[in-house]
């Protein structure tokens, strides 16, 4: 498995979230990385892309809410998930490969169900 997502769950309105992705080494190393998420019945859509330099990308309707993060050492990416609203109930996806230009790269892991329900 090259990506392994992780840390969905039930959360309240208001509560936080932390998501979790491990990539392989070879991977991780060269590859921006970056979140998405699908509510049912709804297209695919970026939340967070971090790049290897640095430079992040946040869907309009998480900035300042959502955090990602990438820990070189341990080949993983996050996603911080705080003032979590019900709106952002879906399946996280983490990619690799994801460039401002091209959107998702052609890496992806195994959905991670968020549901966010008083």
């Amino acid at each position: 498995v090259q990506l392994q997502a992780s840390g969905g769950g039930l959360v309240q309105p208001g509560g936080s979230l932390r998501l979790s992705c491990a990539a392989s080494q070879s991977i991780f190393r060269v590859n921006a990385m970056a979140w998405y998420r699908q509510a049912p019945g709804k297209e695919r859509e970026l939340v967070a892309a971090l790049t290897t330099g640095g430079s992040t990308n946040y869907a309009d309707s998480v900035k300042g809410r959502f955090t990602i993060s990438r820990d070189n050492a341990k080949n993983t990416v996050t996603l911080q998930m705080n003032n979590i609203k019900p709106d952002d109930t879906a399946a996280y996806y983490c990619n690799a490969g994801w460039s401002l230009t091209y959107g998702a790269g052609g890496y992806w892991g195994q959905g991670t169900q968020v549901t966010v329900s008083s």
